[in-house]
């Protein structure tokens, strides 16, 4: 790998979904343990540590354990064209394109011939999943060193040939040429009736970012067409011979046991099979409706225990800890007696996504092959595996581009319950989640308390700082501003709902508690806020996106009209730099906030598609809107009670502001992730500009879901 890149394969605290219970494992009956283990006697023994993080889409396999061979990466052709195979997946991101450019540059094509197969899990190599701002700094590189390898042996094969020098020879727009002999040849006509295989070298010279052609520019999202006329096939849209329909009988709350379950009235529907095994209900018929109304009909009885609600969630994750995970404390840090300090509290809130959870599940006799949405086709395969008790091998996922996802679609419960009902029907069965399914069985953003206490001298430099996450985690926890005693934890609790990755993870919680809380500070040491933090800050990297920011946003600025206010917040997370700033506006009379205009610069090493990384900041600001002013789950005794779009506020197009975005292109550094670096400036950059239009400090996501009160 990139001696320059430190892409750590931990997985973070928050990603509480790769560590929750399995969503089912259904009963295995003895003969099904003999047909799969073969006759005679059964022994079961325990699982090493080492086969336990081998695969497994749960453990913590090495990101760099990756195959070397060419071969596991791309294929090209006879006719030139280059097959890419990673198992990565597309899910808007727009990571397909990117990809294509980084392949296309070091192997000299034009991106029109290169194919790529995306989170197959027959055909591409393990990968742990696509999350965590992972892609460009790993499987781009990867995928480089793979082309940049082929390349090479392109040119070795084409010496050989022609017996001309090797050092002679150019590739460029699918072929290698001698500008001496003159011979060329099109990739596909050197490995016509040839099968070669090769490693790729441990170190491989690829191309600098200054000497780029096709990455580093803009390029149109591959199949964009596709997408905006209806022509591209999302999971739901998938289709099968003989295909039923699934639905599932939900419990009556989280957590809750089936007492009873009376199925009559639906097995008596034509064409409807009824399943039951332990507290999984379902049923499948030849149409969605037929099967929406075979499920109504089952009445189900459910046991489950009083459990908290919204309104007391913050006081219930402070009074409820459980073991201490992390934390980043400097030796013999006591608090001082001038410190100040701060709460900060940040609600559930839903992923959203456009495209519900789906699935379409096929048996092969012991075969299974499954069509669904989401990031983590390898772990979805395991759990598969796992709730069927089948080897790995007799499992195939295949994930088509799909619908967004947010951090949300890594857990395959839906593939599962597919495979259930497809198992008892003997035939392919599609589920797919309604809305209010989505909304309330799905895991959620954390909710979170943050508490920060700090102090500074008489200069406005910062001596002591103190930071507590409880429940939401740790990432973006530590503080970049340079300050001597630091005393930061993240402290897991217990937790009411079921909660998991998002985008940026809790980095969206701890920068928005942390740049609020820098504002406080600065404006009692009456310091501009801007001025405050380049203070106190060494980073030259976070200096310059601030720098950048405030110069296209004309900071700072002088308020023209009453309710008018301006705020500026940023921070580092998974090798990405932002700096946001915030224009609003408030009704005094109403409350009403609307947000002018934000501004947001952003810098994550060399711009491998600078259109596709403007898509993902501005994006990440919209999407952060939601979560800064109205969105939030309403919950009570284990139900969601805003289980609709109609009740569950998100960012609409008369809330989208004006929105101009800066890249700073760093071609002296390798490329990092974007996908959620972004949005963590949002939130606390319109707080700073609520309270310059009004004086008053708002510690809680969301911050305005009923406007703001003035009184």
């Amino acid at each position: 790998m990139n001696d320059h890149a430190n892409i750590s394969p931990a997985i973070e605290p928050e990603r509480y979904e790769l560590r929750e219970a399995r969503a089912y494992v259904f009963d295995l009956t003895r003969r099904d343990l003999f047909k799969f283990l073969g006759a005679g006697a059964l022994i079961l023994c325990a699982r090493s540590k080492g086969t336990a993080l081998q695969e497994s889409g749960r453990g913590q396999r090495r990101m760099d354990d990756m195959p070397k061979d060419i071969g596991a990466w791309l294929h090209i052709g006879e006719d030139g064209k280059v097959t890419v195979f990673t198992g990565k997946v597309e899910v808007g991101q727009n990571i397909r394109t990117s990809l294509s450019q980084a392949v296309a540059e070091e192997l000299r094509v034009p991106t029109s011939q290169i194919k790529l197969v995306m989170g197959d899990t027959l055909l591409t190599a393990y990968d742990m999943g696509t999350f965590g701002s992972r892609t460009t700094p790993t499987m781009n590189l990867q995928l480089r060193k793979a082309a940049a390898a082929a390349c090479d042996m392109l040119k070795d094969l084409a010496a050989q040939t022609w017996n001309v020098p090797r050092g002679n020879l150019v590739a460029a727009d699918g072929k290698i040429s001698d500008p001496v002999s003159k011979n060329s040849a099109i990739y596909g006509d050197l490995l016509k009736k040839r099968e070669l295989a090769q490693l790729i070298p441990d170190r491989d010279p690829l191309l600098p970012a200054t000497e780029w052609k096709i990455a580093g520019k803009p390029l149109s999202k591959i199949d964009g067409r596709d997408f905006v006329t209806g022509a591209h096939k999302y999971p739901s849209d998938q289709k099968r011979p003989g295909m039923m329909y699934g639905k599932v009988v939900r419990p009556s709350k989280f957590e809750a046991k089936l007492v009873s379950v009376d199925a009559t009235a639906a097995e008596k529907m034509p064409s409807v099979i009824v399943v039951r095994d332990g507290d999984f209900i379902g049923v499948t018929a030849p149409s969605e409706e037929l099967a929406t109304h075979a499920a109504a009909a089952i009445k189900s009885d459910w046991n489950a225990a009083p459990q908290p609600s919204s309104k007391n969630v913050f006081e219930y994750l402070r009074n409820n800890p459980e073991a201490r995970e992390s934390s980043d404390a400097s030796p013999n840090a006591p608090s001082p007696a001038n410190a100040i300090s701060a709460t900060y509290t940040v609600a559930y809130i839903a992923h959203a996504p456009l495209e519900p959870r789906t699935a379409l599940a096929e048996w092969d006799g012991d075969k299974l092959t499954v069509w669904t949405g989401t990031q983590r086709p390898f772990g979805v395969r395991e759990e598969l595996a796992a709730a069927f008790h089948i080897p790995q091998e007799s499992v195939h996922v295949l994930m088509p581009d799909t619908g967004s996802g947010y951090g949300g679609k890594h857990t395959g419960e839906t593939a599962i319950e597919a495979a259930r009902l497809a198992r008892a029907a003997k035939k392919p069965v599609k589920v797919v989640w309604t809305r209010k399914e989505e909304f309330t069985w799905a895991y959620f953003r954390p909710a979170g308390v943050i508490d920060i206490r700090a102090s500074m001298d008489s200069n406005g430099h910062l001596e002591y700082w103190e930071s507590t996450n409880f429940n939401s985690g740790g990432s973006g926890l530590n503080t970049p501003y340079a300050v001597e005693v630091r005393n930061e934890h993240f402290q897991p609790t217990k937790y009411p709902l079921r909660q998991g990755s998002y985008r940026g993870l809790a980095a969206t919680a701890n920068h928005f508690a942390r740049e609020s809380f820098m504002d406080e500070l600065a404006h009692q040491a009456k310091l501009d806020p801007l001025e405050f933090r380049l203070k106190n800050l060494k980073d030259d990297r976070l200096r310059a996106v601030f720098a950048a920011a405030a110069k296209k946003f004309g900071w700072p600025r002088a308020k023209k009209s009453p309710g008018q206010g301006f705020g500026i917040a940023g921070g580092v997370e998974k090798g990405g730099y932002i700096a946001t700033c915030a224009e609003v506006a408030v009704d005094r009379a109403t409350g009403a906030v609307r947000v002018v205009r934000v501004v947001s610069s952003f810098e994550c090493g060399a711009i491998v598609n600078p259109d596709g990384l403007r898509n993902q900041v501005e994006g990440s600001n919209i999407m952060g809107l939601g979560g800064a002013l109205f969105e939030a789950i309403d919950f009570e005794d284990g139900r969601i009670l805003n289980a609709a779009f109609s009740k569950y506020r998100v960012p609409r197009f008369k809330d989208v502001p004006v929105t101009e975005t800066v890249l700073l292109d760093r071609k002296d550094l390798p490329s990092a992730g974007a996908g959620e670096t972004p949005i963590v400036g949002v939130a606390p950059a319109i707080g700073n500009a609520l309270f310059d239009a009004t004086g008053i400090r708002l510690r809680s996501l969301p911050m305005v879901p009923n406007n703001l009160k003035l009184s």
